[in-house]
């Protein structure tokens, strides 16, 4: 299989780099991103994370699953996933920067 280039989103947010961090890892904002999936973690590097949430027979059930590469607050946070099943993960990489009057938000998913 050919090597992917990284796909790499940069855009602002009109909050402060610590209103935008609790949007990713709160589990209130998951929950509407994901579906009603809650993210259960361990911020820490080497902690597990993944989204739980119901399955079609309304039992628990992990949709990703993933390790905290790196954990900054409110800086970067950097983790591997993988969806359902799927034993090859990828990593995303998530880094916000303060600006004037936003925050410059960079998403980069490789591997």
């Amino acid at each position: 299989m050919a090597h992917q280039a990284p796909l790499k989103y940069v855009f602002y947010m009109g909050a402060t780099p610590e209103k935008v961090w609790e949007g990713f890892v709160s589990r209130g904002s998951n929950r509407i991103i994901f579906g009603g999936a809650e993210l259960q973690a361990d911020f820490k590097p080497g902690g597990s994370l993944a989204w739980v949430g119901a399955g079609p027979d309304g039992k628990p059930m992990t949709y990703v699953q993933g390790k905290v590469l790196r954990f900054e607050p409110p800086k970067v946070f950097q983790y591997t996933f993988a969806m359902g099943q799927n034993d090859k993960a990828s990593r995303a990489t998530i880094e916000l920067v303060p600006e004037t009057e936003a925050t410059q938000v960079t998403v980069t998913h490789d591997n």
